[in-house]
């Protein structure tokens, strides 16, 4: 029996944070192939952050969002997520056939969760002083500057090709997060934002983002303000 017939009838249980990019890489993903889910936040900042609760702790040892309970398992890190809802569940390919292409998904999507979000993460800003806004921004320029050179490399209508795939997932959080908490000018990386601005036309990006989730917050103070308070969250 091949894996695509493996899946569980059961609902799935997604464990987000709605201001989460890691989460909302997740959300686009099932939104994309059409599965439906529940969800139960986790937010990561009242309180001290309910992800350090014992309880949450035994679904992912590391203590961050997304986990997701499904098929009789619980898996965390969103790629691995994303990886696995590609294998198991039918619907438009999010890493494509082509081996070449696939490995510039991977490419493109690993540059994004290693090489720039985790820099920009709260357990790292809440270690600065001062600087938080400046070294975000610093970090996400520099990602950038290399995205914006691959990209012109590998795009068509979307990151890879014509066909929206991980990396596309990946990009738009990280855009999100530049440009609304960061204040990164995106003028210097055409690609990025043309692409970017595509895919927010497409219905699983509309309906993941974070304004719209069941945990959305009102946000309680001007972007700059948040960010130098250490309450942003990626």
């Amino acid at each position: 029996m091949s894996s695509r017939n493996m899946a569980s009838t059961s609902k799935p249980v997604l464990y987000t944070y709605f201001r989460s990019s890691c989460s909302w890489r997740v959300r686009i993903a099932l939104a994309f192939k059409g599965v439906a889910y529940d969800q139960v936040g986790v937010n990561l900042v009242k309180g001290g952050g309910q992800q350090h609760a014992n309880s949450f702790k035994a679904l992912n040892p590391m203590k961050q969002v997304p986990a997701l309970s499904i098929d009789g398992i619980t898996l965390s890190q969103s790629l691995a997520i994303i990886q696995y809802l590609d294998e198991t569940r039918p619907g438009p390919r999010l890493l494509p056939e082509d081996a070449k292409k696939r490995a510039q998904v991977r490419m493109i999507s690993d540059l994004i969760t290693s090489g720039i979000q985790p820099l920009q993460n709260l357990n790292v800003l809440q270690k600065l002083g001062d600087e938080k806004l400046e070294w975000a921004q610093c970090f996400i320029i520099n990602g950038f500057q290399a995205l914006e050179s691959l990209l012109q490399q590998t795009a068509g209508r979307y990151c890879v090709g014509d066909e929206v795939t991980m990396a596309d997932l990946c990009l738009v959080p990280q855009v999100y997060n530049a440009v609304s908490r960061f204040k990164v000018d995106l003028a210097p990386f055409p690609t990025i934002e043309r692409i970017n601005n595509t895919l927010l036309e497409l219905e699983a990006f509309k309906v993941s983002d974070p304004s719209c989730q069941p945990d959305t917050l009102p946000e309680p103070s001007p972007p700059a303000a948040r960010v130098m308070s250490g309450q942003t969250i990626s």
